[in-house]
């Protein structure tokens, strides 16, 4: 891949594609093209057949895919599987047919099996069951990535799979009712931090950039603090020993300039998070992903990848044409929020509400072909979530 060539990043304005995006500027990549959703439409295949007859990239990251947490992938569970095997058939099947000299693929580690051995190995894939609340978005992302094996047998393209570990970072979904875990527990514990400290000029900038159903900053405080604690922004008011959820205290706090102590009592503002925060996660900055992202284009073919897999097995095995792109770091989805928490400044209290589900206990990836391709993260947890959360308050 040159510096010069021609690269379409497919999804420049989510999450992995604006981080791709910005490391492909400043790595020197000058002939970049891309098209928001307005101009066209992904899950069309007449659309992007024409785009990509007129344009002819050489080089292709597909990063373009509907995503979300646990609650968006269990409830829109129609949307997610139509989508994105759209979108993934469509541009994988004009790569190959438009001479697209290399793709790269987004997956993600939601394809292996619940109770796969941990930490996930690529060969672990289509082993056992899924975890069924995002079972729809795991079924077109392997779909995905078997397409690009498909295509790598069949016709010797160079379609690389790649599946990512949780993602967080600049450009990622606040929304409150399809985000993932880590941007909703920032935002969250952000608004119960403005919140105890009666900062009404920033909860109503906030609600204007990201307006939570339909309420923005032009809502009456009534109605915010109504939204906010449907999503597990909340105020407890203890009086004489006694602790009052709900009804009038829930408003008293939305006076601006008053913070935490209101007239009728101390409040305490409190954000909720589903299930018992005991599973463990393991979570990577974008712009290391994308570092890896163009690293592999640039270094690395799919032949490269079979070859490290194919290392100490036997004869007859069927080695994976995808890697896994991860830290092999964890932590806690509690030790996540309490982490989060002190980063923000929060003095209100994290509840977990154990009557929601945990999903799957233990998500770690294994990292050794990645580390044996000669590719290592940058930034530690601690350090990616300052920058996140800096360059959230400041958008």
């Amino acid at each position: 891949m040159e510096r010069n060539s021609k690269i379409y990043v497919a999804g420049h304005t989510g999450l992995v594609g604006s981080a791709i995006t910005r490391c492909l500027k400043e790595a020197g990549y000058d002939n970049l093209i891309f098209r928001t959703l307005d101009e066209l439409d992904l899950t069309c295949q007449q659309a992007v057949d024409e785009f990509f007859s007129q344009e002819k990239p050489e080089y292709v990251f597909l990063a373009a895919a509907m995503v979300g947490g646990i609650v968006a992938n269990n409830t829109y569970r129609a949307d997610f599987i139509y989508v994105n095997l759209m979108i993934q058939s469509n541009v994988i099947h004009a790569c190959w047919k438009h001479g697209v000299k290399k793709l790269l693929f987004l997956g993600s580690t939601c394809i292996y099996p619940k109770n796969a051995p941990q930490p996930l190995k690529e060969e672990y894939l289509l082993t056992s069951k899924l975890e069924y609340t995002n079972e729809p978005y795991a079924i077109a992302k392997i779909a995905g990535l078997k397409t690009c094996e498909a295509f790598n047998v069949q016709y010797g393209t160079d379609f690389i799979a790649v599946m990512p570990t949780n993602l967080y970072g600049s450009g990622d979904n606040y929304n409150l009712e399809k985000s993932h875990v880590l941007p909703a527990l920032m935002r969250k514990i952000h608004l119960g931090k403005c919140l105890e400290d009666g900062n009404w000029d920033e909860i109503r900038r906030d609600l204007g950039k990201h307006p939570v159903e339909g309420v923005n900053e032009n809502s009456a405080n009534k109605d915010i603090i109504e939204v906010l604690r449907k999503y597990g922004v909340g105020v407890k008011e203890e009086r004489g020993g006694e602790e009052e959820k709900g009804g009038k205290g829930d408003g008293e706090i939305g006076r601006e300039g008053e913070g935490e102590r209101g007239r009728k009592g101390d409040k305490k503002v409190t954000v909720s998070v589903w299930g018992t925060g005991a599973p463990y996660r393991e979570f990577m900055y974008s712009e290391d992903m994308a570092r890896a992202c163009i690293y592999l284009m640039e270094k690395v073919s799919v032949r490269d990848i079979i070859k490290l897999h194919q290392v100490g097995k036997g004869e007859g095995y069927i080695p994976p044409h995808f890697i896994n792109i991860g830290t092999g770091e964890e932590i806690t989805i509690k030790d996540l929020a309490y982490k989060i928490k002190e980063l923000i400044g929060f003095r209100g209290e994290i509840i977990f509400d154990e009557s929601k589900p945990d999903g799957t206990m233990r998500k770690a990836t294994d990292t050794r072909i990645l580390k044996q391709l000669g590719f290592k993260h940058k930034y530690d947890l601690t350090a990616g979530l300052a920058v996140t959360y800096a360059k959230y308050k400041n958008a």
